[in-house]
């Protein structure tokens, strides 16, 4: 049965989509800041594997609210690896093995940063090609939260 939440299937269609890009995106910046928790090294390890925790938990919690948005909606959240890479706008982080502490504080710096432009134009488009403004406020929330965390990223790197 589908929802009556004030769309029509269009719109609803549209929103779904954004969402189904942005459960992606959090869930490969997430799988990005895991493999970076695990596997940084050298003198900044206990501050920045720490840190990282942090981080990566808030975006677990990300996931499951972007995923709920989804359903309540009428439209099953992708769920698998396979789905989220072909949806994603970033790139996961192939080769990090060798990457140095601070160079993988950088290329989370710079998903979190890509995640705020596609956060932005997403709102733009919830709320104005789809009229779902609670979409837009939801998305709002995303982007404040990695602002916050770029900010905090950006700081270690100064």
């Amino acid at each position: 049965m589908k929802p009556n939440a004030g769309l029509n299937d269009e719109q609803r269609a549209g929103v779904a989509s954004i969402l189904k890009s942005a459960l992606a995106d959090e869930y490969v910046l997430y799988t990005k800041t895991r493999n970076f928790h695990w596997n940084v090294t050298g003198p900044l390890f206990h501050d920045l594997h720490k840190f990282l925790e942090g981080q990566y938990a808030q975006l677990e919690a990300s996931i499951d609210e972007v995923a709920e948005n989804i359903r309540y909606f009428g439209f099953k959240a992708p769920g698998t690896m396979a789905e989220f890479l072909e949806t994603t706008r970033l790139k996961e982080a192939r080769g990090s093995e060798n990457l140095k502490a601070q160079e993988m504080v950088g290329a989370l710096l710079a998903d979190h940063e890509a995640l705020i432009q596609s956060l932005r134009r997403d709102i733009d488009t919830a709320g104005s090609a789809h009229q779902a403004a609670e979409v837009a406020d939801f998305l709002t929330g995303l982007l404040e939260q990695h602002l916050k965390m770029a900010w905090m990223l950006r700081s270690m790197l100064e």
